[in-house]
């Protein structure tokens, strides 16, 4: 775990001075925030960030981090909150450059657990090749949040003439899973929960550039998303939905660590609705499936990617997405009406 000293001239502890804009928030920033994400452009301390000319096409991304606890095996909500954002913009096939971050941070926080949440967002932004260029902080009293929120918003660069578009996926198409599923969710609900395994679950929080970059020397990406919150279960339907299409996947072919789905089984949960933030879900082509997941399994997070299914007509009563189950029978995968698991990221 990342961990940092006080610096000597800040209290132990978050006060609601520290959120009124006095010397005590100037002190946070500086010692804090700034010590860790310091750069020429957040050097200004302007109301705004001024960015250099990036090209004619930008994505853009904002996301919001609750998750409980703060701390957790694979991670905090600092790289989390880095990795979430950066994703969504490699989602795009964009090449992310700058981030925002925004903190909401709760009376009576500890100092040194806000400089080890703000140590992992500066190791896991420059993992990803990203500056946090602007900011906020506020501060709210105590018992009004867990300890901090984090917001950030992503700013990248996409290249010439390529388009991902959740509705262009076409009967025949492969759906590519880029690692195990269920990690992230489990990891926090283990800790939760108090759930002792033989071996500890890990959060596969990750910016996953080298898996995304793979893809597009070398394919012709249909789309890329990141199962979050929902799992590969909405992700899926959010696609067919678009596309206007079904899907099959084989339950066979789904990347699944026995670990999880034993701490699956303890808690009375699906697999396909449990929240990741580790891998990707890319629609090719049928003819580029082979050379796309070759491709995966070379990069960095992507060794245990697998061909799960492929993208069908659809039939009279609309999109759908199916499990095939072992025997060949198969059953409809549908989205949840709420959430399984609050609090994931």
């Amino acid at each position: 775990m990342l961990s940092c000293p006080i610096p000597d001239n800040l209290p132990a502890a978050v006060e609601l001075a520290h959120g009124g804009g006095g010397l005590l928030t100037s002190q946070l920033i500086h010692q804090v925030f700034d010590h860790y994400f310091h750069n020429d452009i957040l050097a200004t301390y302007h109301d705004g960030a001024i960015l250099p000319a990036m090209g004619e096409r930008i994505a853009m991304s904002t996301d919001t981090f609750v998750v409980t606890p703060l701390f957790f095996p694979g991670g905090n909500i600092g790289d989390l909150a880095i990795n979430g954002t950066v994703n969504d913009i490699l989602c795009c096939g964009a090449t992310p450059r700058y981030l925002s971050a925004a903190f909401v941070i709760e009376e009576g926080m500890k100092i040194d657990d806000l400089c080890k949440i703000a140590a992992a967002m500066a190791a896991a932004a420059k993992e990803a090749e990203v500056e946090i260029v602007t900011g906020d902080t506020k501060v709210v009293e105590r018992g009004r949040c867990d300890g901090v929120y984090i917001n950030t918003t992503g700013i990248g660069i996409v290249p010439p003439n390529l388009w991902l578009d959740p509705s262009s996926l076409k009967p025949g198409d492969a759906i590519i899973l880029t690692g195990p599923i269920g990690n992230h969710g489990m990891a926090i609900m283990t800790q939760r929960e108090g759930l002792k395994m033989t071996s500890e679950i890990k959060s596969d929080s990750a910016s996953l550039g080298d898996i995304v970059h793979a893809l597009l020397r070398v394919v012709d990406l249909r789309v890329l998303r990141d199962p979050t919150r929902g799992g590969l279960a909405a992700t899926l339907n959010e696609l067919a939905e678009a596309s206007g299409v079904n899907i099959t996947i084989e339950e066979t072919a789904i990347p699944l660590r026995e670990d999880v789905r034993t701490a699956c089984d303890l808690l009375g949960l699906d697999p396909l609705h449990v929240a990741n933030e580790g891998i990707m879900v890319a629609v090719v082509p049928a003819d580029q499936a082979a050379t796309a997941l070759e491709a995966v399994k070379r990069s960095a997070h992507g060794a245990e990617a697998a061909i799960i299914g492929t993208v069908e007509a659809p039939d009279p009563q609309g999109a759908k997405v199916w499990l095939r189950l072992p025997y060949g029978n198969r059953r409809r995968v549908e989205q949840m009406r709420g959430e399984q698991l609050p609090r994931i990221c």
